[in-house]
């Protein structure tokens, strides 16, 4: 079937030679797929070996050497270590003051305690209300020495609601009402 020519005949009479289409070289592809039917799971283990040694070498030249713009002058560091460690003791100081006022107050305060604790035992030895007795110092000393606590003037309250609300009516505003229950035996069950 090789050696048959096809020939053409035109309506000029010319007889054109018009050779058979011969498939390529194909002898690449095969041996390409002979190797890869093969050898094909030890290339694919061979890759993801050769991968992983890329990304471990990388990794470990990128820890090794400092990126550039990490390097900076030792007296600039030095700068801002010093600026970084006053600020530090600035804060400190700070928070030391705000504790040494706190334990003033504490201290201020377990001696008010002491103190009312010595008033009510006096004055149950005297036979009185011990209750009353303390209440009545604390309001004394509370008008008697330095105030930090402003009192407000009593101001005239506003009623809750007007003098004839009443919610049965369902009047009054708002979008709960009072609706009679139903009528028959309760559904239970």
């Amino acid at each position: 079937m090789d050696d048959v020519e096809i020939t053409d005949v035109d309506d000029g009479g010319v007889e054109v030679d018009k050779a058979p289409p011969q498939n390529q070289d194909l002898s690449s592809v095969t041996v390409l797929g002979e190797l890869l039917s093969q050898y094909g799971w030890y290339l694919l283990v061979l890759s993801v070996l050769l991968y992983a040694l890329i990304q471990y070498l990388s990794r470990r030249r990128s820890r090794q050497s400092p990126p550039p713009h990490l390097e900076q002058d030792a007296t600039l560091v030095a700068r801002r270590q010093e600026a970084m460690e006053a600020a530090r003791r600035k804060m400190q100081d700070e928070l030391d003051a705000k504790a040494a006022i706190f334990r003033e107050k504490q201290k201020q305060q377990e001696e008010e305690k002491r103190r009312q604790k010595i008033e009510m035992w006096e004055s149950m030895q005297k036979g009185k209300s011990y209750k009353g007795a303390a209440k009545l110092s604390q309001t004394t000393d509370d008008q008697a020495g330095p105030s930090t606590k402003v009192q407000k003037p009593s101001t005239a309250k506003k009623p809750l609601r007007n003098a004839d609300y009443n919610p049965l009516t369902g009047q009054g505003g708002g979008t709960c009402t009072w609706r009679p229950g139903r009528r028959g035996p309760s559904s239970g069950g």
